[in-house]
């Protein structure tokens, strides 16, 4: 571990960390929400174009366990969803969130289609667009340009971990260079990226884990999301499982695991997410997982014991 960075511990509101929704108070003076969608998509993972059978951790709706129904379509799911979190938060904005699958799998014409509607929903102020670092051809990459300079836009993408033999036991079907490469493409365009990587992967130590994260805090992207392993019913994985090649992380690692993380992100990146759902009856472990509260909480709390808070051993890339 590198010396103490030499300054105060930051606040963010009343966190140690640069949270998702300190910054979006501080972007909207208002609650903004994320409303999850579907739009029909699927993946070159899947459908055989790159290879098939997924992520062997993704589940059959494509990490969109929680957003609205394909049966409906998205102004349908997209009030559905808004209703239900405006019951808690009935002056808040909204953020379209393309989640299900690889959303820019798809010709512009198609993607401007979906993208449009949304932003045409009352108290929209910006999309979030999930995808793969292999499904960004220059059209698409114009079009989210020309997205970017009218609303609030993030892209998100899957690295999941640097480790290439990781990769391969996940089916990931991108290298990490493809990843780098796509984050530059943005970039050059001024798009806000955020990386989501997964702590617990088949045969990753801690340090592992620590070097993806480490990786992650040098590169020129504006945001994190840090998952926790969700083993799924149904899901390639639990072969792997079963054949002894996956350890479910204990609540006290992943947290220790997290607040190392926290301490070398640089303080500006911002954290969209610490851990996360799955649906309780597919989740087969960890089964701490299912206490989200319960988890963030302790993460304040070892930030608290440790006297730390987000950068503090940030040196820069």
């Amino acid at each position: 571990m590198n010396a103490p960075a030499i300054q105060p511990p930051l606040s963010w509101g009343d966190k140690r960390f640069h949270t998702w929704n300190y910054e979006m108070r501080n972007e909207f003076n208002n609650k903004v929400f994320k409303v999850m969608l579907d739009a029909g998509f699927t993946c070159p993972n899947r459908d055989g174009s790159i290879a098939k059978g997924g992520c062997t951790f993704c589940s059959a709706r494509g990490s969109g366990d929680f957003a609205g129904s394909r049966r409906d379509d998205l102004v349908t799911q997209f009030n559905t969803i808004r209703d239900k979190q405006h019951l808690k938060w009935p002056t808040a904005q909204y953020i379209g969130y393309f989640q299900a699958y690889t959303n820019t799998y798809a010709p512009v014409e198609e993607l401007r289609e979906y993208f449009e509607v949304i932003l045409q929903q009352p108290g929209v102020v910006g999309l979030s667009i999930a995808t793969r670092p292999d499904c960004l051809p220059d059209d698409v990459v114009d079009y989210l340009a020309e997205l970017n300079e009218r609303t609030y836009l993030w892209v998100e993408m899957g690295l999941q971990t640097i480790h290439e033999s990781t990769s391969t036991l996940i089916n990931r079907a991108h290298d990490t260079k493809c990843y780098e490469e796509a984050v530059e493409k943005l970039r050059k365009r001024n798009i806000r990226v955020c990386t989501h990587i997964i702590y617990g992967l088949p045969q990753e130590t801690h340090e592992m884990m620590l070097d993806t994260g480490r990786a992650v805090a040098n590169m020129d992207v504006q945001g994190i999301k840090i998952h926790l392993l969700h083993l799924m019913r149904k899901t390639p994985m639990v072969k792997q499982y079963e054949a002894g090649l996956l350890r479910f992380l204990e609540q006290d690692e992943y947290i220790k695991l997290i607040v190392d993380t926290l301490e070398m992100l640089p303080p500006e990146m911002i954290v969209h997410r610490l851990t996360g759902d799955a649906p309780r009856d597919l989740l087969i472990g960890p089964m701490w997982s299912m206490k989200k509260w319960e988890v963030l909480n302790s993460i304040d709390r070892e930030l608290r014991l440790r006297d730390s808070w987000q950068g503090k051993y940030w040196r820069g890339a």
